[in-house]
């Protein structure tokens, strides 16, 4: 798996311009809050709209300004784990994690539902939440809601995963465990991954990869 992103776009205080390719490792951005890091990942997944540029997973085109490709959001097969986290709190733990898969078609074909459902089952079993699948997320713990959030972006079997700044909303003790977890769990991920971070500890424990980004630009 390759990934391709030549994104510019024109933002309130400087303009951001970023080239970057990589293949299946763990790309950490790091940078000050305001730097663009979030804004990269918004492009990648669609949220977005950069004014120019290029976005490719392998020979697949997601955007391209000079062709006029923009494929949607819902479309891109990108797994997005939002700083917020950003769970649905009137929804059960199990329902949140199955709220990605309402949106493919194979979740509604009876042969393939199954699987998909037996995958969720497994996502949660493998990062300890399982006994959470009843729970709403206003009362679980912020370590517990991280891994909520990432088994939701996980079960949809992305061909990306972009991560901004998830260790963030966390207490320094529950960092530490979660950290230990996370590098764990990164060994099976085995996709490309984006993380965005202003942690230069996040980049030292996780990164293949890593840039420094500054007023939109890589230095």
């Amino acid at each position: 798996m390759s990934v391709y992103f030549k994104i510019y776009k024109k933002l309130y205080y400087f303009d951001l311009d970023v080239e970057v390719s990589m293949k299946d490792e763990f790309l950490v951005i790091e940078g000050s809050s305001g730097a663009g890091k979030t804004t990269i990942l918004n492009c990648i997944a669609g949220i977005k709209k950069p004014d120019d540029g290029e976005i490719y997973i392998d020979e697949r085109e997601l955007f391209n300004h000079t062709k006029g490709i923009h494929i949607s959001a819902e479309k891109r097969n990108i797994g997005y784990l939002f700083q917020n986290y950003a769970l649905f709190p009137n929804m059960s733990v199990k329902n949140n994690i199955l709220y990605g898969l309402k949106n493919k078609k194979e979740y509604r074909k009876r042969e393939t539902k199954k699987e998909l459902l037996e995958y969720a089952e497994y996502m949660m079993e493998t990062l300890g939440i399982s006994h959470l699948s009843d729970k709403r997320p206003t009362n679980i713990s912020g370590g517990e809601k991280q891994r909520v959030a990432l088994a939701r972006a996980m079960v949809t079997k992305p061909s990306l995963m972009l991560l901004d700044e998830p260790f963030s909303a966390l207490d320094e003790n529950t960092k530490e465990k979660i950290y230990e977890e996370f590098l764990a769990f990164k060994e099976t991920l085995k996709i490309p991954t984006i993380l965005i971070t202003h942690n230069h500890k996040e980049t030292e424990l996780f990164a293949d990869k890593n840039i420094t980004l500054k007023e939109g630009r890589i230095v």
